[in-house]
């Protein structure tokens, strides 16, 4: 797959340096390139906590998107999917910790723990406070001993980085991490595994299927289901975080793994907030991509009981503008139509010739949708099969509704009908594409039908 980059070897480094330069002068990097990419924020002074993180590229805009006032003070960048070097998080936790000390916030990956653990031990040997939380909110395999860290670690940066944003000391901070860590469960889900830059792409999974429970790095999920629409994917979800969530209320976190589109994105969380588990959400983050996998068509969901505290430090204000915020969950409201709109709805009455005749119309676009799009693709933008389909299919819907016995209103029902389904110049081609030798006309009608 083709990628908009220069090289492999320079992605990393022109990325991070396209995120400073638009971020507005709140962003800076610590010299040191390639090997040292720490991303920091340009406003911090020492007088708090300091929290660090970070880990491979690949999952923009974790980590570096997420440094700013109110979360994290800085990132370390390692290659893609690869862990940072001891010297870069050294280079990261000198560079802003002072006498409140510095929380690491790391992924349970091997490399992460390794790297981030000896530079915190070097960190102290020279003198500074410095404490670690290792994040493993995964459950797709609920029997390893220790879990992965996926999107669920967005929830121990922002709880963290409010509290760090209000004084609280490292103790506290390091207190509250692992209460969340302990509590925070995610699980994900892809159509498709993700294009690593330079590398094949891995065709694991086949059409018509979705993996579940599969990792940030590409890594094999739990198993392997039929792809039945976005409310089955959703469901089994709600099934595995259901297993793990008691009754009171939770946050939850809709992640897009970098692949899906926004339109995608609102219908999962349409199907998330009307689920088996909807009645135990209060507050949503997203769905925004957060913790990404590259281009992984996918997503994942992550759930955090809360505290009232909690709530509230979900809700404090942050700079970082990859942090979509944390927004409570409500219905649906339903506003009246303007005047004029609403239709005036004429007295339904049946008509088994009519209902007959317009059935056959109505199957007759149906059955030709395909055939329509693809002559519509030749000259314009391919929707035209689909586009008389779904009128058709409305008015299928609403033909227990349609004055079938009353010819010259049933005419004014059949427009009011598409034009709300459909424009008005498609209006006259669905009412032109009929039998000519069918129009509903009373001529053309035995008997009754006059």
């Amino acid at each position: 797959m083709t990628h908009f980059i220069n090289n492999k070897a320079d992605a990393v480094t022109d990325a991070i340096d396209g995120l400073i330069r638009a971020s507005g002068g709140q962003l800076a990097r610590l010299d040191g390139y390639p090997h040292i990419r720490v991303v920091v924020r340009a406003d911090w002074d020492k007088s708090r906590v300091a929290l660090v993180s970070g880990g491979g590229s690949g999952h923009e805009p974790a980590h570096a998107g997420f440094v700013g006032k109110g979360m994290l003070t800085a990132a370390v960048c390692g290659d893609v999917f690869a862990s940072p070097s001891v010297d870069a998080v050294l280079a990261a936790i000198l560079a802003v910790t002072g006498p409140a000390g510095c929380l690491l916030i790391v992924k349970n990956y091997t490399g992460d723990r390794l790297n981030f653990g000896l530079a915190a031990e070097r960190a102290r040997a020279l003198g500074h406070k410095v404490s670690m939380v290792v994040v493993d909110d995964d459950i797709a395999l609920p029997d390893l001993p220790q879990a992965r860290g996926v999107a669920g670690t967005l929830f121990v940066h922002k709880i963290a980085g409010a509290l760090a944003e209000q004084g609280a000391e490292l103790e506290t901070l390091t207190s509250a991490a692992e209460r969340v860590i302990a509590n925070t469960h995610s699980i994900g889900m892809s159509l498709d595994t993700c294009s690593v830059p330079g590398s094949p792409k891995e065709q694991r999974i086949p059409p018509g299927t979705a993996e579940l429970g599969l990792g940030i790095h590409g890594e094999a999920g739990v198993e392997q289901i039929a792809y039945d629409g976005a409310k089955n994917a959703i469901a089994a979800v709600a099934a595995k975080l259901a297993t793990v969530m008691d009754k009171q209320p939770h946050a939850v976190l809709l992640n897009n793994l970098g692949g899906a589109s926004a339109l995608e994105m609102a219908v999962l969380a349409n199907e998330l907030l009307t689920s088996s588990i909807a009645s135990r959400l209060k507050l949503i983050v997203g769905p925004a991509p957060m913790m990404t996998s590259l281009d992984m068509q996918g997503f994942s969901v992550s759930v955090y009981p809360l505290t009232q505290d909690d709530e509230a430090l979900l809700a404090a204000a942050c700079d970082p503008a990859a942090w979509p915020g944390c927004k409570s969950i409500q219905p649906i409201t339903l506003q009246g139509l303007p005047d004029g709109l609403l239709p005036i709805q004429p007295l339904p009455s049946w008509h088994d010739q009519t209902a007959n005749l317009l059935t056959r119309w109505c199957q007759v676009l149906i059955d030709a949708e395909a055939d329509l799009n693809a002559l519509d693709a030749k000259s314009g933008d391919g929707d035209t099969g689909s586009t008389l389909a779904g009128a058709a299919r409305a008015l299928l819907n609403a033909l227990d509704r349609m004055p079938l016995a009353d010819h010259s209103q049933l005419y004014r029902a059949i427009g009011q009908t598409l034009s709300q389904t459909m424009g008005a110049p498609l209006v006259c081609c669905w009412l032109s594409s009929s039998p000519r030798q069918e129009r509903l006309h009373p001529a053309a009608y035995p008997g009754s039908l006059r």
